[in-house]
């Protein structure tokens, strides 16, 4: 019988449930997963109608159909579709039709996610607190209540041979290049792997490989980050059971931005965004510098500074190198240490160990005070972006300058900054330049990069990411 195939198909699995009933003298089999689905509605909706259901002709696929309220109801053959169904969370009506067995998959699902959280991650002063869920159709909700657009299309596929994850392609039908949607779409086709459980899993088989350090396409929490990416001409690849979504193509100035820039003043958001390039700058070069002045380059300094660092440095028995490495190390782990101890511990662990680290060090003469100075400012301006993969980017190119600054000094700097520009510029996110629109040049979107011009002088989209370019009507 069919129903000991699917009992079988499962391995006798506990959270299985297999009930026949004899409805107006016909055998009818109910399955349905206890854990995936909804006894309640099960109970009120499907089995309620069932128990006063009257045949009237052999076609009971038909009447099942009809008799039973739902807007998403269908009529399965293959004992494949059969199981995909019950693991998405639907139940099964299974009964005799014309002498072969069939099933109608009614959907039943139980509410197994939590409900829309507040932003944890990439907070803002000014814009919205509701964040991304687990759920794919609330996610696809958060961002529908945005925009209301029959041009917002949503492109749906199943990923993993095992974990069938649903996927959503979402863009702006009117805005985004088709030719950008397809290389996407075309993409997640080629991913042939036993499961994808995140977007965080998506993003290695998306990512461009021209660049193995900055990242090329963006992970948010936030339904209004993505809605204003959607407008500009960019696609969101949104997965069921990740709270993230992803965007892409990313630029390297997106980095430089926040939610929080298109709700404030344009001349403080300008003032924000310089401080926060410049806190790239620091982030990377700050240490470098350092050792390349006090080892290659100590004729630059004033000769009362050099001899300060020093007076210093006289009771530190290893290299400048040596001390930034120390330190710089010391601090990730401190900052790990931070983000993986549960939450009710507070922060008093990092900050005391931080306090206790640097006061101990200093005492010992195993680090000079200025060393604490140059890799706290570096530590801190790294961490002004939200995003971790920049963090993390930020860090790789600090620890290479460290090394280039100590064997070659002011020239080692110079040098890394080259490559640095170098791989930037090389740098594509979906066949388009990461640098962009600085490289190549494009004279209307330089007005919302490093500095907010006025809304009214950026009416126009990015013409990498669309046709269509007129943002709104002139006045």
């Amino acid at each position: 019988m069919l129903a000991d195939e699917i009992k079988k198909a499962f391995g006798n699995a506990t959270d299985l449930i297999i009930r026949p009933f004899i409805i107006d003298n016909r055998e009818i089999t109910l399955v349905m997963s206890e854990v995936l689905g909804s006894s309640s509605y099960v109970n009120d909706f499907i089995l309620r109608r069932l128990l006063i259901i009257k045949f009237q002709s052999d076609n009971i696929g038909s009447e099942l159909l009809n008799f039973i309220p739902t807007n998403n109801g269908k009529i399965l053959n293959k004992l494949s579709d059969m199981t995909d169904y019950i693991c998405m969370g639907f139940a099964l009506i299974l009964f005799s039709d014309n002498e072969s067995e069939k099933a109608i998959a009614i959907e039943a699902r139980a509410t197994v996610d939590r409900g829309i959280p507040i932003v944890n991650n990439e907070a803002s002063i000014t814009g919205s607190k509701d964040a991304f869920n687990e759920n794919f159709n609330t996610n696809i909700g958060l961002i529908r209540r945005r925009i209301r657009d029959c041009n917002l299309y949503v492109d749906g596929m199943f990923v993993g041979k095992s974990s069938k994850t649903k996927i959503g392609i979402l863009y702006m039908n009117n805005i985004a290049i088709k030719k950008n949607v397809d290389k996407i779409k075309n993409k997640l086709k080629k991913i042939n792997v036993d499961g994808i459980l995140d977007t965080g899993n998506l993003k290695s088989y998306l990512d461009s490989k021209t660049n193995f350090f900055f990242p090329t396409i963006t992970s948010t929490e936030r339904p209004d980050k993505v809605a204003q990416a959607l407008l500009e001409g960019k696609i969101a690849i949104v997965s069921d059971n990740s709270p993230f979504v992803l965007i892409t193509p990313t630029f390297f100035v997106d980095y430089l931005h926040t939610s929080d820039d298109y709700y404030e003043k344009a001349i403080n958001t300008s003032f924000i965004r310089i401080v926060r390039f410049l806190a790239l700058f620091i982030a990377i070069f700050t240490p470098a510098l350092y050792i390349a002045l006090t080892t290659h380059n100590q004729d630059i300094l004033p000769l009362s500074l050099f001899l300060n660092f020093m007076e210093q440095r006289d009771t530190v028995p290893f290299s400048a190198l040596i001390e930034a490495l120390f330190m710089s190390i010391s601090f990730e782990i401190l900052r790990e240490s931070d983000i993986r101890k549960p939450a009710s511990m507070g922060t008093s662990v990092s900050i005391l160990g931080g306090l206790i680290l640097g006061d101990a060090a200093v005492s010992a003469g195993i680090i000079s005070p200025i060393m604490i100075i140059v890799i706290s400012i570096s530590a801190i301006s790294g961490l002004a972006f939200s995003s971790v993969e920049m963090i993390y980017a930020l860090r790789w190119w600090r620890f290479i300058l460290l090394f280039l600054a100590m064997f070659f000094g002011l020239f080692g700097i110079f040098v890394g900054f080259i490559i640095l520009l170098a791989s930037l510029v090389t740098t594509s996110s979906e066949s388009l330049p990461y640098l962009a629109p600085f490289s190549p040049f494009i004279k209307e979107e330089i007005k919302d990069t490093i500095v907010k011009g006025n809304h009214k002088k950026t009416r126009f989209r990015n013409p990498l990411l669309t046709k269509n370019r007129i943002r709104e009507k002139s006045e």
